[in-house]
């Protein structure tokens, strides 16, 4: 009986999430986003995977290099994505659990293979956009991270980043590139 409770339990909270997270608005201005640059063929990736990380159906596809352009360089970067805290991967062990994609394992080992900190590549903007000389330093950095991170979205090119993150994300690593 306790069994059935927590699956009950379990889909409640994943419905709750799942209507939570589709109900966050979508803040970008698509008339003021341009194309940086183009993704011409992926990268080899970097570094191997250890025995113990995901298998290749679950990691993110490698990160695109993008051709510099006149306009435009980029440079593709190792980024190390921090783990999942432990209430979000407990409930993406309740979904698998209740989905019945758990293959046999308990929840030390799907913390161990699912949730650990992971590295992974992304391709950022090697200098401001020359169309932002003239504003200041600190919203030139922004637009130019957000008009590569727009570009690299058709090519999965920011390596599984979210915009913003907990503990850094997209926006955190591109403007502390620009910075240095």
């Amino acid at each position: 009986m306790g069994k059935i409770y927590w699956n009950i339990a379990a889909s409640v909270g994943l419905i709750a999430f799942s209507l939570t997270a589709s109900a966050a608005p979508d803040r970008r201005d698509a008339g003021t986003i341009t194309v940086l640059a183009q993704a011409s063929q992926p990268a080899a990736p970097a570094t191997t995977a250890a025995p113990d990380s995901k298998g290749p159906q679950d990691q993110p596809p490698p990160a695109a290099a993008s051709p510099a352009g006149p306009t435009s360089s980029t440079s593709t970067a190792d980024v190390v994505k921090p783990a999942k805290s432990v209430p979000g991967c407990a409930l993406k062990f309740m979904a698998a659990e209740v989905a019945g994609k758990l293959k046999g394992r308990k929840w030390k080992e799907f913390r161990e293979q699912e949730c650990a900190e992971s590295t992974t590549q992304a391709v950022f903007p090697a200098a401001i956009a020359p169309k932002y000389s003239g504003e200041p330093v600190d919203k030139a950095r922004t637009h130019t991270c957000a008009d590569q991170f727009t570009a690299n979205k058709p090519t999965n090119a920011n390596g599984g980043l979210k915009w913003i993150e907990k503990s850094g994300g997209y926006y955190s690593e591109c403007v502390s590139r620009l910075k240095s």
